[in-house]
């Protein structure tokens, strides 16, 4: 039979226990012989087809045990943490999502779950329909998805994030040509997005990551920087918040047109136009056609 999720937890953590770089793709063969599955069940697919149901059980529990800390995990390749080592003289007899949830950055990383989702969906404890339960589902995918995202530009270089920025905007089709012109934490303008063939109108904008919310002096700085230049257009983006006084700065428009982009809005873009993710698998939802019954 092949094993849940929460079945196959411990044993990854086992294998690496040595504190070796491992090859996470040669887990499936460890797991199939440690389960006895026959060559049916480790090739058997997930309903959606794609990828099979173990190699998804496996992709979801390396995910959730680098989240708890326990392992580190660069591209396809595996480690053992101390906090990895710690959990193994434990003796316990599996790590479920309880044992994960007495872990503290585990609890920090729900915890960053819980609030994208608050106010999203209504009571999860009430009866759903199957359509209700798969759309709950896609909702935390997505928010696990969402703050993994942030993570990773949060980690990255400035440089890229200014890239990324680029990125996201020709994603969402603004502008025919895009250039870096500033300095990383110049306090002025990283690029120009030039709106239309001849560049007769241009939008700026400023990608900067930032620890706690933007100050309104940085925005009012930006705003400023724009005095002299073609356009009032500016976009103002940051991995973080801005203030409220930033926010209120804005909609005066007294400075032109700013738009400032948070980083929970940032990643909901990514995600929406398919920047740093792609589609995992697909479900086509089917009733019944009534009117190819009916006479």
């Amino acid at each position: 039979m092949i094993p849940k999720l929460w079945q196959i937890t411990l044993p990854i953590l086992k294998y690496i226990s040595d504190g070796k770089v491992h090859d996470q793709r040669k887990f499936l063969d460890l797991l199939s012989n440690e389960f006895n599955l026959t060559n049916e069940e480790r090739n058997r697919l997930k309903p959606s087809g794609g990828e099979t149901i173990l190699k998804n059980r496996l992709g979801w529990a390396v995910f959730y045990l680098k989240k708890a800390g326990l392992l580190d995990k660069k591209k396809a390749f595996v480690t053992i943490t101390d906090d990895g080592k710690k959990i193994l003289e434990q003796n316990l007899t599996h790590i479920d999502r309880k044992v994960l949830l007495s872990i503290s950055r585990y609890q920090e990383y729900m915890g960053r779950i819980a609030q994208k989702q608050s106010g999203q969906e209504e009571d999860e404890t009430s009866e759903q329909s199957p359509e209700d339960m798969m759309g709950s589902g896609y909702r935390s995918i997505r928010s696990s998805v969402e703050v993994e995202l942030l993570e990773k530009i949060n980690n990255n270089t400035p440089e890229f994030f200014e890239s990324l920025v680029l990125d996201l905007i020709q994603k969402m089709g603004y502008g025919i040509e895009h250039q870096v012109v500033g300095r990383t934490g110049d306090g002025g303008i990283d690029g120009i997005i030039k709106e239309d063939k001849l560049g007769l109108d241009e939008i700026y904008f400023q990608a900067k990551r930032w620890k706690g919310n933007v100050p309104i002096h940085q925005v009012r700085d930006f705003a400023g920087s724009l005095t002299g230049t073609k356009s009032s257009k500016g976009i103002f983006i940051t991995t973080s918040d801005f203030t409220k006084d930033a926010y209120d700065f804005v909609k005066g428009g007294r400075y032109g047109t700013l738009v400032l982009i948070n980083g929970e809005q940032l990643v909901r873009y990514m995600y929406d136009y398919d920047l740093g993710v792609r589609v995992a698998q697909t479900y086509a939802i089917k009733k019944i056609d009534e009117d190819y019954f009916s006479e």
